[in-house]
């Protein structure tokens, strides 16, 4: 008896890791076995990268109240501090948005923090 193998499975395992691999440069996307490895490499990076986005955000965020709050004579640190202890619940993605593109609106939370 023949030996059978199941093709249309795995020649649809073969099809979806060649479509991820669309875009990339020469055998990258045309041989499977160097296909195959780049798409497992970069769902790594894609898996590692999601994580490391939010961190980034933080500092990001961080860097820019630092610098509108350094306008007001005041440092982040000394900021947040007072921030909490008058209960005003801004996160730093939105105090971050104001200080860069609504700095009037920084400045009056600058000023009730500080009272």
């Amino acid at each position: 008896m023949p030996r059978s193998v199941n093709a249309v499975a795995s020649r649809r395992r073969r099809k979806k890791v060649m479509n991820l691999a669309k875009g990339y440069y020469g055998s990258r996307s045309k041989v499977y076995t160097v296909a195959k490895n780049t798409v497992e490499k970069g769902l790594q990076y894609a898996y590692r990268d999601r994580k490391t986005k939010k961190r980034e955000f933080r500092a990001l965020w961080i860097q820019r109240i630092n610098a509108g709050a350094r306008q007001h004579g005041i440092s982040y640190s000394q900021l947040m501090g007072k921030l909490n202890a008058k209960e005003i619940g801004l996160n730093r993605k939105v105090l971050a948005d104001l200080a860069m593109n609504h700095p009037d609106a920084f400045k009056a939370i600058v000023d009730a923090a500080t009272k």
